[in-house]
């Protein structure tokens, strides 16, 4: 008789200030919010809220997955954050609009999507 053992869940501090990270994909949304060592406090996305195929790339189901996450790190005691936004989805600002509605005052929003210097090498020329 083998005895399950119970996992010990991890210990985060928050602090007043953290950071978000949004994730604004063509296919969905990823809301991340972390304190200032980059621990993740809470997390959402628009498929953990319930929204499937191309409904997950809206900005209202951007709205809904990133009020879910800064309720969570609101209760655990943020109150003030940076923004990060990566990528060329459709519910970019109305996450950050949602994250400052959930209580958590938006100090400084970057766009950090990557942008190619020169790009992939093009296919060679068609010849017909």
């Amino acid at each position: 008789m083998a005895k399950t053992k119970k996992a010990k869940k991890r210990n985060v501090r928050v602090d007043s200030a953290g950071l978000v990270y949004i994730q604004a994909s063509f296919n969905n949304i990823i809301i991340s919010i972390c304190n200032n060592q980059g621990q993740v406090i809470s997390w959402a996305s628009a498929g953990k809220a319930g929204f499937r195929g191309s409904k997950k790339n809206t900005p209202y189901a951007a709205q809904i997955a990133a009020a879910d996450a800064a309720q969570v790190a609101n209760d655990a005691g943020m109150r003030s954050a940076e923004v990060f936004v990566k990528g060329p989805g459709a519910g970019r600002e109305s996450a950050i609009r949602a994250i400052d509605g959930a209580g958590i005052k938006v100090t400084k929003i970057k766009d950090i999507t990557p942008i190619p210097h020169n790009g992939c090498r093009p296919p060679k020329k068609r010849r017909v």
